[in-house]
């Protein structure tokens, strides 16, 4: 059989012409601002949020956010600008102000801070799905988190187990990842005990009225080191770091020798972060205004304290409560949170670990509770609390500074921004 050339090409066209609109109509079944964009798959944002009023509360918490939130909100970020699009909410109101997101990025896991479960009041953690295409969440389960008020969930390198600290319960738990992405009940739960702080921080500023968890115990936030081997958690009542040994067969805690590290009375320890490198640690203290710097010893799971600084600028006046603290991923900079200063401080990192003070940029909002940093480094995300909104900032990779972009993402009461790049 012999095909002439008009034949052929006209053969050509109608074949393409098939292919294209077979595209084009799986395109429009699937629509998407991105379905014939260069970057199909999106970056992600997810923001957690105080989505009800905290109830049944201490008379001394100070923090009472109105729940102006709606649950998680998701966002797609446009990779050049940093700015923030709508793109969904999933409808929560037991305030999801913590969020995880496991290493794959195909599961996310909040701490329902403000449910009420059960005889005892516990709050529940619930684990989702996330679509690979669109970023979307699926409800896998919910579970109790083993105490009260739960404020901070991690993963633990195993991918096995996910760590609660339980605020208002001064508890912490260890929760099983199932092979489905669900969780199983505790594996472990350990109660916080011993002597409360002073109301009055050993560190704090000229003037300050900062007192927020010295009441009773308060277990802020926990976290496994970088090996895997032990996993640490703050009380801020109590202003001790506690150092745990680690059974990632059967999920459960020991304690290590040393148990804890103490801080100065009153300072509140609330957040910590480890440096890239696994031998710094840094701890951020709520009351007492303060970064302390330590030398860590995975090996042993010791903390060895080096150096602590003011998270405020020179000759600072007045009251104010720390919040978040970050390492850039090049090790280089750190960044820490100031609530009622309404700033984020900028240190140096130098090679023994230790920090310099830099500066401080103003969050475009009041009371940053949370900010963190976009997988490509090039855009930190605050989210103002009291503000209701995430403002977007540029980082200079070379000085650590920031430069407001200009963008910013109204939201009720956000707590937290978790990023998800459904690219990689």
């Amino acid at each position: 059989m012999t095909y002439h050339p008009h034949e052929y090409s006209l053969l050509s066209k109608i074949t393409f012409s098939f292919v294209f609109l077979a595209a084009i109509g799986l395109c429009l079944e699937n629509f998407s601002p991105y379905c014939l964009a260069d970057d199909p798959k999106p970056l992600m944002a997810y923001v957690g949020t105080f989505s009800s009023p905290l109830k049944d509360t201490l008379p001394t918490q100070v923090d009472l956010p109105p729940g102006n939130g709606r649950g998680i909100h998701l966002f797609r970020i446009d990779r050049k600008s940093g700015a923030l699009e709508p793109a969904g909410i999933y409808e929560m109101g037991n305030s999801p102000s913590c969020l995880a997101v496991n290493f794959d990025g195909t599961r996310l896991y909040s701490a329902n801070e403000t449910d009420r479960v059960g005889n005892q009041k516990h709050g529940t953690v619930s684990s989702f799905s996330i679509d690979p295409v669109n970023g979307k969440l699926t409800l896998l389960n919910t579970v109790p988190s083993g105490g009260e008020g739960p404020t901070y969930v991690s993963i633990h390198p195993s991918k096995k187990f996910l760590l609660v600290a339980n605020y208002f319960g001064g508890s912490v738990s260890v929760l099983p990842i199932l092979p489905d992405g669900k969780l199983g009940e505790a594996t472990d739960v350990k109660i916080d005990a011993g002597t409360i702080g002073p109301t009055k921080a050993t560190n704090a500023p000229s003037g300050s009225f900062a007192f927020s968890g010295h009441d009773r115990t308060h277990a802020h936030m926990i976290q496994s080191d970088p090996t895997g081997r032990h996993v640490l958690h703050v009380d801020l009542g109590l202003d001790k770091i506690f150092v745990w040994k680690f059974d990632a067969t059967q999920g459960e805690l020991s304690p290590n020798n040393p148990a804890f590290f103490s801080f100065p009375p009153g300072d509140g320890p609330r957040h910590f972060y480890f440096h890239p490198n696994g031998r710094v640690f840094y701890s951020i203290q709520e009351e007492g205004s303060t970064l302390a710097t330590f030398d860590y010893n995975a090996q042993q799971g010791t903390l060895t304290h080096k150096q602590t600084l003011s998270t405020l600028p020179p000759k600072f006046e007045g009251s104010n409560f720390c919040s978040e603290v970050l390492v850039s991923k090049d090790g280089k900079f750190l960044y820490a949170g100031n609530r009622l200063h309404d700033s984020i401080a900028i240190f140096s990192i130098g090679n023994d670990g230790t920090l310099t003070y830099i500066g401080e940029e103003w969050t475009r909002g009041n009371y940053p509770r949370s900010f963190n940093i976009e997988p490509s480094g090039k855009y930190l995300y605050c989210c103002n609390q009291r503000a209701d909104n995430v403002a977007v900032f540029q980082v200079d990779s070379e000085r650590g500074t920031l430069r407001f972009t200009g963008h910013y993402a109204g939201v009720g009461n956000p707590s937290i921004i978790e990023f998800v790049d459904l690219e990689k």
